[in-house]
């Protein structure tokens, strides 16, 4: 029979578990057993976070932008539609930082939208 080599890979791959496992509460954080459960859940659950986080700061990023249309006395969806036909090329993301950070900004970018002149 052949002499084993590299060493005891059971213990090496529980020892992944319970590394990723760290800082789990009771037998979650302890048991192998339970532990490899939690640990392939956390895992599908931040792969799918990941993702949701992506659709969430959009819809901040819409919501604040709208408010910030309406001030100017424009929709959301006619703010951007008259930015597009425009050929103004600014994301959404930072609309709605010109949005909350500087008012008047954003107020000559709902009159480019509106398509009145921009005055000084």
């Amino acid at each position: 029979m052949p002499r084993a080599r590299g060493g005891n890979k059971r213990q090496e791959s529980r020892k992944k578990i319970m590394v990723l496992a760290k800082g789990f509460k009771g037998k979650r954080g302890t048991s192998h057993r339970i532990a490899k459960q939690a640990v392939m859940k956390a895992l599908r659950n931040s792969y799918i976070d990941r993702r949701r986080k992506k659709r969430t700061f959009r819809r901040l990023w819409i919501t604040r932008i709208g408010a910030a249309a309406r001030l100017n006395g424009t929709s959301y969806s006619a703010f951007i539609g008259g930015l597009e036909r425009r050929g103004v090329a600014i994301n959404r993301k930072m609309l709605a930082d010109i949005a909350v950070k500087d008012e008047h900004a954003f107020s000559a970018l709902a009159e480019i939208a509106k398509g009145e002149a921009v005055k000084g």
